[in-house]
């Protein structure tokens, strides 16, 4: 936690008491008899407000109108003793009162005490400050006490004390709570205001004042806190909440409420919280050990067992002393402490073992792994420097020296690459043996290598994760946050205060890998993960490149163990079609056989696959036969194999676009009167044609009268027999049908007027 001084003011008298605007906007003080409105976000006064004659003690915003102008009169109660504090509970229901006497009186809203609570130091312990806890989130009302006796405590409000009394070390003025009662602020004779948990846990120190704090107070809904002291001074802080966590493959340990260690693993989602119940500082994770800094200790855990999916951490060992320092990396049976230029190992005793002084100040640091007692570190320094340090060697080993400033570090997993993320925002690949840039990207803030590929890395920056295989180029997809971790097609990313773990598709790369024909290295990128679509195609590109040894293990990836099978793949891509053939019939595949041949255009071979008079085999085997006779140029012969298929539409499609005529009308009278599609296309066809008359016996043989009355009109053709209706329901509806006709709009409508018979009659 560190706080940041936003705007300072000074008043002429003391600041004794403070309130701000329900949405934050403004400050009210109350310093001597004036009332002070200040513009919160830059600290400017906006107006003294006068009228008071006396010292003005306290000030607040009405928020939920219980006290109202209608009310002639304001209900009085007597009390034991002076009262110094109060505050309601969050409905509204309760008051609590603090005394000089030490005593606490709870009452309802009509002012009958209901609790009594009496501090052990009665009259020498006089409660200073009181406040509700605002968490709607508690399952009781929790107040917060703060006494003269240099105690705080915390009760429920059946009166019932929740833990023990916290001691301060001073007189404290001020309580309050802080980001809807997740923690507390505290201020009084120590001239500061400290940040506690709201178990009373001292987290840090929030500014120091010159004189006594009487007041302080969060703004609300946001980090900002402003205080009030004895000399007139008013001061607003921002806190800014730094992340402390550590990650190691896929455990990552995080602080949670400041005196909390959680550890989740990032791949089953399971959770284990340490309480501490202090101020957690620092944390490292490394393989089975976990190491947490506290104010004046360090506390070495380890996993109960060996188990990859263990959770269950206890203390190994305990360090009590006090350290500073910037940076916490553990290993098996050491610690080490970045302090500025200069690294500490340390035994799990205390003791320290070796130390090394940098050039320039360390940026980056991170376990690389070893054998026990011999870790490797990887050091990156703020003048561009990298070194590789052993835990076990007093030397360290300058790896390469770049012009600017390490932000990230990250090694491949066979110890050969470097991948640099330096303050410009660029991420820079090195070879480590001969010190070459094999490439460089802009708009970077974070890398990491995938432990189980060597040429793939990820890098994050501007709202975008980006995924790089060897030297092809990169593949980008939106994503907020910083990538910390690479692991087989799962990206583990923090965003703000959370890590989760992205499945990320590794399709893209694969296929940059097989447009070169690079199936060995595409083989590996799909075992960390692509679709099943994926794989079959790496095994067919596999088995066209001639590679057979990666096709085979596609397969037995997919759990395809049949060597037939493979092996009349293998034989119909070399040509070897009878072979093939041979060895899918074996196998029990012989649609393979005929879905070979049939492609291959061989269909006398294909014929020989048929299944026993399977229909559909059939009909398949004509039809691909009729489209391969389309595409050589040989229509007459499609037609007649489509028609044998009963792929009619395909024949008269033909048919029509070659002007075959007779074809076409010797179509339309075999095809039954209920294949309403392809008749209609012949119709079409042969109006178009200029053969009205076929037309028409095609539209009579569908009963499509409407059609039938259009194409006359079109045609004028008045006096064809074939337009003869037969009976007079007939040419009813025959007109009542036709109304809609284009020679209707254009003037012929006159006619079955003067008549008086059907247009469509043959009579007209």
């Amino acid at each position: 936690m560190r706080a940041v001084l936003t705007w300072r003011d000074k008043a002429e008298h003391c600041i004794n008491d403070i309130a701000f605007k329900p949405d934050g906007t403004q400050l009210i003080l109350a310093a001597g008899s004036r009332l002070l409105v200040y513009d919160t976000s830059d600290g400017t006064l906006l107006q003294p407000l006068k009228g008071h004659k006396d010292t003005v003690y306290c000030v607040a915003y009405a928020k939920d109108g219980l006290w109202s102008p209608e009310q002639k009169s304001v209900s009085k109660h007597k009390s034991s003793s002076k009262i110094i504090c109060c505050s309601w509970t969050n409905d509204g229901q309760y008051l609590a009162l603090g005394m000089f006497n030490g005593i606490i009186s709870i009452r309802n809203k009509n002012g009958e005490e209901k609790v009594k609570i009496e501090r052990p130091g009665g009259s020498l312990s006089p409660i200073w400050s009181i406040c509700w806890n605002p968490s709607r989130e508690e399952r009781n009302d929790i107040l917060a006490v703060a006494d003269w006796g240099q105690k705080v405590s915390f009760y429920q409000l059946s009166g019932k004390q929740i833990g023990k009394d916290r001691a301060l070390n001073f007189d404290p003025c001020c309580i309050s709570y802080f980001t809807k009662g997740e923690y507390i602020l505290l201020g009084g004779s120590d001239k500061q205001v400290s940040l506690f948990t709201k178990d009373g846990v001292r987290l840090g120190t929030v500014g120091e004042q010159n004189s006594w704090v009487w007041t302080c107070q969060a703004k609300p809904d946001s980090n900002y806190v402003v205080v009030g002291c004895q000399d007139g001074t008013i001061s607003f802080y921002q806190l800014i909440f730094s992340t402390v966590h550590g990650l190691y493959k896929d455990r990552y340990a995080y602080r949670d409420s400041m005196t909390d260690v959680i550890v989740q693993h990032l791949i089953t989602e399971q959770k284990v919280r340490i309480k501490c119940k202090e101020l957690v500082k620092k944390i490292a994770i490394y393989r089975n050990r976990l190491a947490i800094q506290l104010p004046e200790k360090i506390l070495i855990y380890e996993l109960y067992s060996e188990d990859l999916s263990d959770m269950h951490y206890r203390v190994k060992e305990k360090i009590i002393k006090k350290f500073e320092c910037n940076l916490l990396v553990v290993c098996a049976n050491h610690i080490i402490l970045c302090q500025e230029k200069r690294l500490q190992c340390l035994s799990f005793s205390g003791v320290k073992e070796r130390e090394w002084q940098m050039e320039s100040l360390i940026r980056y640091i991170k376990v690389i792994g070893g054998p026990p007692g011999r870790e490797g570190l990887l050091v990156g320094l703020k003048n561009g420097q990298i070194l590789k340090i052993f835990v076990d060697n007093l030397f360290a080993i300058v790896l390469l020296k770049q012009a600017t400033a390490v932000r990230c570090l990250d090694m491949s997993a066979s110890r050969k690459k470097l991948a640099v993320v330096d303050e410009n925002d660029t991420c820079l690949v090195y070879d480590i043996d001969t010190k070459e840039l094999l490439f460089q990207e802009p708009n970077a803030n974070s890398v990491a290598w995938n432990t189980q590929c060597e040429d793939m890395l990820c890098f994050s920056g501007g709202g975008y994760l980006n995924i790089k295989a060897s030297t092809f180029p990169v593949h980008r997809q939106k994503l907020q946050g910083f990538v910390v971790g690479y692991n087989g097609s799962k990206i583990f990313c923090l965003h703000v205060f959370s890590i989760s773990a992205v499945e990320v598709p590794q399709s893209a790369p694969m296929y940059q890998y097989l447009d070169r024909k690079l199936f060995k290295e595409a083989y590996q990128i799909a075992c960390l993960g692509v679709t099943d679509t994926d794989w079959r195609e790496l095994a067919m590109e596999a088995l066209e490149g001639l590679d057979f040894e990666t096709a085979k293990k596609e397969r037995k990836k997919r759990g395809e163990t049949n060597n037939d099978l493979f092996l009349a793949d293998v034989f119909s891509y070399q040509g070897k079609f009878h072979e093939a053939a041979k060895l899918y019939k074996r196998s029990g595949h012989e649609n393979l056989a005929l879905e070979m041949y049939t492609d291959l255009c061989m269909f006398e071979y294909a014929k020989d696959f048929l299944g026993s008079g399977d229909p559909k085999e059939t009909k398949m085997l004509i039809t691909k036969q009729a489209d391969w006779a389309r595409n050589i140029k040989e229509p007459k012969a499609a037609v007649e194999m489509y028609i044998s298929a009963g792929e009619h539409v395909k024949a008269i499609e033909i048919c029509g676009d070659h002007g075959w005529v007779d074809m076409l009308i010797d179509i339309a009278r075999k095809l039954d009167k209920a294949e309403r599609e392809p008749l209609l296309l012949c119709a079409t066809y042969l109006k178009k044609l200029d053969s009205p008359g076929y037309a028409a016996e095609t539209y009579l043989k569908m009963g499509d009268l409407k059609s039938l009355v259009q194409l006359h009109v079109e045609t004028q053709r008045w006096d064809e027999r074939s337009t003869r209706l037969g009976d007079r329901e007939k040419r009813s509806r025959c007109w009542s049908s036709s109304q809609t006709m284009p020679w209707r709009r254009a003037g012929l409508m006159m006619l079955p007027i003067i008549t008086g018979c059907c247009p469509c009659s043959a009579s007209i």
